[in-house]
């Protein structure tokens, strides 16, 4: 491997790249743009493992959007955690009702199918929902998902139960090289990161006009609170550039 070709790899050219990873190896919020052409939403972003109910009711408050976790394909597939849509059409298989319902090819402006997974809380929560309880779940769906990367054979049931108040999002097992949401594109600042890829993920919407936040204000945001903004075309040139010099 050339010397250049180890900068690349350790040091990327471009130091918003940098800084993201080298916030998220201190667990700490970055920003995540997706693009103008997809949802066009900017979300907060921040590892499973280093949330305290601090940083959910960070995100519950400044950002506002749903608070999901977003799961490496890797373990997700490990772990047995079904696509949602799947779920819900195997279970229209007996009702015609929710056959209506369940998404379709199409269905999405944005994507050609959906990531979420299942809702959950952790056995060790009451009623899932104050942030401390939502804290403990995250944090735990981080734990299972590194325990699962290293072998240790952890059966998801034995933490979990479902419905809960924490959605799970399965990233696209070739991560970027079709589906490039909020999922994939945090996932793989994990693997790039080196840290265990279960990311949170909440989007942040505008109190005045009822839609997303715009970059331009998430960007104003981002530079108040001290964060790291990053665009989706950043990440995957980056991803690409790693996955190079594995």
């Amino acid at each position: 491997m050339s010397g250049s070709m180890v900068y690349d790899c350790l040091t990327y050219r471009n130091d918003n790249i940098n800084r993201a990873l080298e916030a998220l190896r201190a667990g700490r919020m970055i920003q995540i743009y997706d693009s103008d052409s997809r949802e066009g939403e900017t979300d907060l972003v921040i590892p499973a493992k280093a949330v305290t109910y601090k940083e959910v009711k960070w995100m519950r408050k400044d950002a506002g959007g749903l608070i999901c976790v977003a799961v490496d394909p890797v373990a997700a597939k490990q772990l047995k955690l079904p696509f949602m849509a799947d779920l819900v059409r195997e279970a229209s298989k007996n009702s015609d009702d929710l056959g209506e319902v369940v998404e379709k090819e199409g269905d999405l402006k944005y994507d050609s199918h959906s990531s979420f997974s299942l809702w959950v809380n952790h056995r060790d929560t009451r009623t899932g929902i104050p942030d401390n309880e939502r804290a403990l779940t995250i944090r735990k769906i981080g734990e299972i998902t590194e325990k699962n990367l290293f072998g240790n054979g952890v059966r998801f049931g034995d933490e979990f139960r479902t419905p809960g108040h924490v959605a799970l999002l399965r990233a696209a097992e070739g991560l970027l090289d079709d589906r490039k949401g909020q999922t994939e594109l945090s996932v793989a600042l994990a693997r790039m990161a080196g840290i265990t890829p279960a990311m949170v993920v909440c989007e942040m919407l505008d109190d005045d006009n009822g839609k997303a936040l715009s970059k331009e204000k998430a960007k104003e945001y981002g530079k108040d609170s001290g964060l790291v903004f990053l665009e989706g075309q950043e990440i995957i040139e980056a991803y690409m550039t790693w996955t190079n010099c594995e």
